[in-house]
């Protein structure tokens, strides 16, 4: 085919989950709990840790900015689809899909390296205690937040100038529900070997690198904690660890499923599906996750909750 001109492109049709007109209401009813839920609970989280001075520590910090984040991968992409099923426009400008394209890459990309940043914390508070407040300094963790936002923004601005690039055929419709990029290349008429090559190769650098210093630095925590001679001692120090571990096999494991689910099959419902998974079931769970599985987190949510009670 010849490729398109694209100064003259001008929308993306977002096919959702379903045309059946019959479902279009529960999906809305669906999705928009899913999002009052994340967006809720991710804020309860946020404003417990910031009105609660004992949680003014570097693994609170972190997962301040981490409910940031979940509320905001949630609003890059839940209310686009909900408008759309309520107006019944599946239409998305270019301009527009790009916008949404890069908040997902930066916001993804920055759930990754709060994980890794929240790892080295317990790697450091269980393996060198005695050196946790010198190693996680406030100006250490501003450090690490700062630079995980400056790569992430870099991320997704280069995967985004990528795609400026490329031309587009006559077919415009993305089997999603938001402008995911590898379905958005999978309509292009021009060359996207680069665009590929450059997914890849960020995939490894920004993919498995972090991940390999969440697998290193558990390995080094399982190794303190079985060398602590009391089983109480053993579980106190695991429970320290066990929300965060939590979130991480949810984070990679739904996150696997969508490349898996990318690479396994062509059917782009599962597809889709796989990254509901990823983009809006994850940072729903993790605020239940951190308030089941954590004391401090609970009795914060107490206290904030009886102030706010009392002062009406």
């Amino acid at each position: 085919m010849v490729p398109g001109n694209q100064t003259q492109f001008t929308e993306f049709i977002l096919l959702r989950f379903s045309e059946k007109p019959e479902q279009q209401g529960s999906l809305f009813g669906l999705f928009l709990g899913m999002y009052l839920v994340t967006v809720v609970g991710n804020l309860l989280i946020m404003l417990a840790i910031g009105s609660d001075s004992h949680l003014h520590t570097p693994m609170y910090f972190f997962l301040s900015h981490l409910s940031l984040v979940d509320i905001c991968v949630v609003t890059t992409t839940v209310p686009k689809m909900l408008m759309s099923i309520l107006t019944q426009n599946k239409a998305i400008s270019y301009a527009n899909c790009l916008i949404q394209m890069y908040f997902f890459l930066l916001f993804a990309c920055l759930d990754d390296f709060l994980l890794t940043a929240m790892a080295y914390d317990r790697f450091v508070a269980i393996c060198h205690p005695l050196r946790y407040a010198a190693i996680m300094s406030p100006d250490i963790c501003s450090l690490l937040v700062l630079l995980s936002w400056i790569i992430s923004l870099l991320d997704s601005l280069l995967h985004c100038l990528m795609v400026t690039r490329i031309s587009f055929c006559t077919d415009h419709e993305i089997h999603h529900f938001f402008c995911d990029l590898a379905e958005v290349l999978k309509l292009s008429c021009s060359d996207t070997f680069i665009n590929y090559v450059l997914i890849y190769f960020v995939t490894a650098l920004l993919g498995i690198l972090p991940l390999s210093g969440i697998i290193f630095s558990y390995s080094q925590i399982c190794s303190s904690i079985l060398k602590i001679p009391s089983a109480r001692g053993k579980y106190k120090a695991f429970s320290t660890c066990g929300s965060h571990l939590s979130v991480v096999f949810l984070f990679y494991g739904t996150d696997f499923g969508v490349y898996l689910s990318s690479s396994a099959t062509h059917s782009s419902w599962k597809r889709t599906v796989a990254s509901a998974m990823f983009a809006v079931v994850t940072p729903m769970l993790n605020p239940f996750i951190y308030t089941l599985r954590n004391k401090d987190i609970k009795e914060a949510l107490r206290r904030f909750i009886s102030r706010i009670a009392f002062s009406q």
